[in-house]
């Protein structure tokens, strides 16, 4: 690690956190629905100024009015996942308070926050049954880590690990049955998480025959991180070690020659396990679809499990991708989720560090001085990346800010 990249992360973090101290200043932009949200608003910042509460003396109390001012915006918003809606402020509650003091008046909160996200796992889990009962796929906004059981149960995951085992623990549970018996009960020829057309986004464009998506964000990486997460964490279930080897087993499977692995498999070529067509256009290298997300899943199912060749297989993805001029990426700005930071924490967390060096120096050289805010999609996502690189937030937190990605 270079010292000077390392000055320039820390300078160009603290300079994003002080442009968003003001909660005002975060929500100007925003609607009413996006203010309080992980995703692009309050939710987000207050994360990030929780983060850095060890970095300035101000950042505890900047954290807690950003928390205030997302609870008094939530308003009547939906339940969702972990990134909008109430679930969105209790995320970045759960993760948040990690970095804070024992005696930070938020630790108070903690029940409530995982009471909420445990009553929406329980009922995602129950949605899930009821359609496997009648045959049909699980939608990806019941299982994904943006919407869905991945990302609430990583959530519940790191509040049980944080002594909330009462609280957390039956959504935790709901929530990993429900993602193994979609990874067990094969549809045909076709995975579990395989869905027709009409149950993928409507934004995303996928083949006739349907597809299974591979990435960490709406695709079967997602499930395996969190369930490998929580056998590392020492939390099983029956059929836990089986769905982690039959997930990990179908990523090994339809990696590409390139080391990488498509968005989506179409139906088509689940049915003829014919490796070299089928393969849908996308992303590639970017944290929601791509290398870095699914590498970090396998190389998590890889220790949990003791299968070498999965580690074996992430550690070849991410020095593929290393070789590839950061001009090549096929990412969009510097975020966390489609951008350069996403790459930036992965690469920190599988600790390669020439690829963890080439995305710090391409974020900071492309470091936005305005535009989006939140965590996941803004500035407060690229500057926590950049503070993590630097070394500005403090060590022995049980469950890191890059939990909320599926990356720890």
């Amino acid at each position: 690690m270079s010292a000077t990249l390392r000055t320039r992360a820390a300078e160009t973090a603290l300079n994003i956190a002080r442009e968003l101290r003001d909660p005002e200043v975060v929500t100007t932009a925003l609607s009413e629905r996006a203010a309080p949200t992980l995703c692009y608003g309050l939710a987000g910042t207050a994360l990030l100024h929780a983060c850095l509460a060890d970095a300035g003396p101000s950042s505890a109390a900047t954290a807690a009015a950003h928390w205030k001012a997302a609870g008094r915006l939530l308003g009547t918003a939906p339940p969702d996942g972990i990134h909008t809606g109430p679930g969105a402020v209790a995320a970045s509650l759960i993760i948040g308070t990690g970095y804070l003091s024992p005696h930070d008046p938020h630790h108070d909160l903690l029940p409530s926050a995982t009471a909420w996200l445990c009553a929406r796992a329980t009922a995602l889990a129950q949605h899930h049954h009821q359609r496997a009962e009648k045959q049909q796929g699980t939608p990806w906004m019941v299982y994904d880590a943006i919407k869905g059981l991945t990302g609430i149960g990583r959530v519940l995951l790191a509040a049980y690990t944080r002594g909330r085992c009462g609280d957390a623990e039956p959504g935790l549970r709901a929530a990993l049955d429900a993602l193994i018996h979609m990874i067990l009960t094969p549809l045909g020829t076709r995975p579990g998480w395989w869905l027709p057309p009409c149950l993928h986004p409507p934004t995303v464009k996928v083949p006739v025959t349907g597809a299974a998506t591979t990435g960490l964000a709406h695709g079967i990486a997602g499930p395996l991180a969190l369930l490998s997460a929580a056998h590392q964490a020492g939390y099983t279930v029956p059929g836990q070690t089986d769905a982690i080897r039959v997930a990990g087993e179908w990523l090994v499977n339809w990696q590409t020659p390139s080391r990488t692995w498509p968005p989506r498999v179409s139906g088509a070529a689940l049915d003829s396990q014919d490796r070299t067509t089928g393969h849908t256009e996308g992303r590639t290298t970017a944290w929601c679809y791509g290398t870095p997300g699914i590498a970090t899943a396998l190389r998590s199912a890889g220790h949990a499990i003791g299968e070498a060749v999965f580690r074996h297989t992430a550690d070849e993805a991410m020095t593929a991708l290393a070789t590839r001029k950061p001009d090549e990426w096929d990412t969009e700005g510097t975020a966390l989720c489609h951008g350069t930071a996403g790459i930036l924490q992965a690469a920190r967390s599988l600790r390669h560090l020439s690829l963890t060096d080439h995305a710090t120096d391409t974020t900071l050289a492309h470091a936005p001085l305005t535009g989006p805010q939140g965590f996941l999609t803004g500035r407060a996502g690229t500057a926590l990346a950049l503070a993590d690189y630097a070394g500005l937030l403090p060590g022995g937190v049980a469950d890191t800010w890059d939990s909320l990605l599926l990356l720890s």
